[in-house]
């Protein structure tokens, strides 16, 4: 899907293309609408840079219990516990 926006709309705001990119990102993230991987591909940054990015605005990365035991299974089925 392509999303067409004025320039005027960017100006107006004062951001860049990048910046926008950024902020759906975060948002789209913060809400759990997408995942880690995908909002750094929206963002267009690694993951450690979105991460970076998350933490220079206080967000925390969503990660619960559900998530650890998922891990805990991939790494046991890895051989790797």
């Amino acid at each position: 899907m392509t999303i067409t926006l004025p320039d005027s709309i960017l100006e107006s705001a004062r951001i860049s293309e990048a910046e926008l990119r950024q902020e759906i990102a975060l948002l789209l993230y913060e809400k759990e609408k997408i995942t880690l991987a995908q909002a750094s591909r929206l963002a267009e940054m690694s993951r450690f840079q979105f991460q970076h990015l998350l933490a220079s605005r206080g967000l925390f990365i969503n990660y619960d219990a559900e998530d650890f035991e998922q891990d805990l299974a991939t790494l046991r089925g890895l051989g790797r516990l």
